[in-house]
């Protein structure tokens, strides 16, 4: 596998990102993670290998790059929680948006990356994210992924359902059952939303699980059983459609 730390340049900065994909093979479909709250750490860079691994051009970048060029929450303490919840307050669906014209252009300029195939997927903060990528780019994404989003019927202009009707993307929605920041009736509704639009995707729950089932390293939540029944969601999604 290759792995990459570089920066990619936008229109506000230089954005941090880690690449990954296969030594042999490619051009490879691309698949852009963008990182939940907590930042982008080792973790999510072992789930970017996950699915380089399987034959993919892997983008997950620092989304807090305009103010932090790194931050990481301490789990054991939370001593930085506060700092976090600043960090995420400052960037939205317009912005990542904005940020993924710069992703897409820095793929069609890898020689290992088509630019042509695009895949996206995001976590709790960054599900909105991925959905609205989705719609602001139906020429290239052509699957997207939500897991545990947050955040994804609201009333606000670029709430990530005002999309579902703009995308030629297949949409895949996984959601927890217990969850404090997605409600059973967000779940309902954007089900709803969703169904309405006739959009190609469905909504998954995910019984018995909490918000963050999907992450290893959050001890009693993560939930083995539904965490790799979100991989192979996410491997068929992607198969499925950039293959």
């Amino acid at each position: 596998m290759i792995e990459l730390h570089l920066d990619i340049n936008t229109e506000e900065g230089q954005m941090g990102t880690f690449v990954t994909f296969p030594e042999e093979g490619g051009p490879f479909p691309v698949v852009f993670f963008y990182m939940d709250a907590p930042g982008k750490r080792e973790e999510l860079h072992d789930m970017a290998r996950r699915i380089a691994t399987t034959g993919y051009f892997v983008v997950l970048p620092n989304l807090y790059y305009r103010t932090k060029d790194y931050f990481e929450l301490d789990f054991e303490t939370g001593s930085n929680r506060d700092e976090m919840f600043e960090l995420m307050s400052k960037i939205g669906n317009r912005m990542i948006v904005q940020d993924t014209f710069a992703m897409i252009n820095f793929a069609e300029s890898a020689e290992m990356a088509d630019a042509g195939r695009i895949g996206c997927v995001g976590y709790c903060m960054s599900g909105p994210f991925a959905l609205s990528v989705a719609a602001a780019y139906p020429e290239r994404v052509r699957a997207a992924a939500s897991i545990y989003g947050v955040r994804l019927v609201v009333e606000a202009l670029d709430s990530p359902h005002l999309g579902f009707g703009k995308t030629t993307a297949e949409i895949y929605i996984a959601c927890a059952e217990y969850d404090d920041y997605v409600p059973i009736d967000m779940v309902n509704a954007v089900t709803t939303e969703l169904s309405n639009s006739g959009a190609n995707g469905r909504v998954e729950l995910y019984p018995g699980v909490h918000h963050g089932f999907a992450f290893p390293g959050r001890g009693n939540i993560y939930n083995k059983e539904s965490s790799e029944r979100h991989w192979e969601r996410l491997h068929a999604l992607f198969d499925r459609n950039l293959k």
